[in-house]
């Protein structure tokens, strides 16, 4: 994968990387307290699937409707690993069999499953966070894509996939935790994850790790691949006939925007504290479209304000508006996919950015004539 001639970053680009980090890392931890700063780091996670989305939907035209399950299954990986530190023979010493999770006890299983025991490894569990959502995405891409499925066909058979993960993990309660999921998380190598001083650490964290994923995704648009992957999805018989591996490119950026979302999973298991299949199913992976959109999917910078605005409305629409908040948040996608198809940074690019130049150009920038003058007028100019 060659990068193109132009730099990494256009001027353009690089500022808004920075007023970002501002953002992130300046603005919002003045702001706001220790419980909203975690909110704000509980919706950074939502950002990773977002930027997968740009690259799988904005950038190859891949709509998927089920990227709930990769998120969840990076969630679960790191969910596992920190309830098996949590349930050792001293603090599960009330149960029937000490040493086990304690949803494993109240569904009489007397010993570990042999495929948890990997994750009592931490580095173990790390690299499952990316490594599993990557796996089924592979499967999926190869069962997918080599047979053509695209469109909204692949869209409905991702959507399928997140309800049977949903149900598989409802349905194993004895091996997940069921409805209830994975909770009771405490510690990371024996540091306290619970305290205020830990989750704005892990604020932090996942603050860094968003932009490493940033980078990635910019390099991967730069690059040919980028390239290729917008004419496949302007093009893609056109782009087959050329002789390019359209199923190849399509399963590899499926799979890259899978292993973001595994990622995001993880932080947020970290951040929040548990994981459940409430996080894994179809309304989820919708709700995380939405932030795609809304921050505008042509826009991996564009996906993270997206998923800070919509997950901030979705809170203060719940606060104030308990029996009313789900329709305000359909009227607030409804109103940007409606008035701003590119979303947020369509807005942003095509409106704010053409008057900003105007101003530091010393000019008031000036609405373009719908139609040409006549000679009379151009003679009276």
């Amino acid at each position: 994968m060659t990068i193109s001639k132009t730099s990494l970053f256009t001027r353009q680009e690089l500022i808004g990387f920075i007023v970002l980090a501002v953002v992130i890392f300046v603005l919002l931890p003045l702001a706001l307290d220790n419980f909203r700063l975690n909110l704000f780091g509980k919706y950074l996670t939502y950002a990773f699937v977002a930027i997968g989305l740009v690259l799988c939907w904005g950038a190859g035209g891949i709509l998927s409707l089920g990227q709930g399950v990769f998120f969840g299954l990076g969630g679960y990986c790191m969910a596992m690993f920190l309830k098996l530190e949590a349930s050792t023979p001293e603090n599960t010493s009330i149960q029937s069999t000490p040493g086990i999770p304690d949803f494993m006890d109240w569904n009489q299983l007397t010993e570990l499953p042999s495929w948890w025991v990997p994750f009592y490894s931490l580095t173990f569990s790390l690299v499952a966070v990316v490594i599993v959502p990557v796996i089924f995405a592979f499967i999926i891409g190869v069962a997918m894509f080599r047979r053509r499925v695209g469109g909204v066909y692949f869209a409905i058979i991702t959507q399928a996939f997140a309800a049977i993960l949903t149900i598989l993990i409802i349905g194993q309660q004895g091996y997940t935790g069921g409805v209830n999921g994975i909770t009771d998380l405490r510690t990371l190598k024996g540091w306290d994850i619970r305290t205020d001083e830990a989750k704005e650490v892990l604020y932090y964290v996942n603050g860094v790790l968003l932009f490493v994923v940033l980078v990635i995704a910019q390099f991967v648009r730069k690059s040919k691949l980028g390239r290729i992957l917008i004419a496949m999805r302007d093009q893609e018989d056109r782009v087959r006939f050329s002789g390019y591996d359209v199923a190849g490119f399509k399963i590899f950026i499926f799979c890259l925007g899978a292993a973001f979302a595994g990622i995001g999973g993880a932080m947020f298991t970290l951040q929040v504290g548990f994981m459940s299949p409430t996080l894994v199913g179809i309304v989820p992976s919708i709700e995380m479209v939405i932030f795609c959109a809304v921050g505008g999917r042509l826009s991996i910078l564009g996906a993270v304000y997206g998923a800070l605005l919509v997950n901030w409305a979705k809170t203060t629409f719940s606060e104030s508006f308990p029996e009313l908040w789900l329709f305000g948040l359909g009227g607030l996608f409804i109103a940007v996919v409606m008035l701003f198809p590119n979303g947020l940074a369509g807005v942003w690019s095509e409106k704010i950015m053409p008057r900003i130049a105007g101003l530091m150009e010393g000019r008031k920038p000036t609405a373009k004539p719908l139609v040409a003058p006549s000679p009379k007028e151009k003679e009276a100019a």
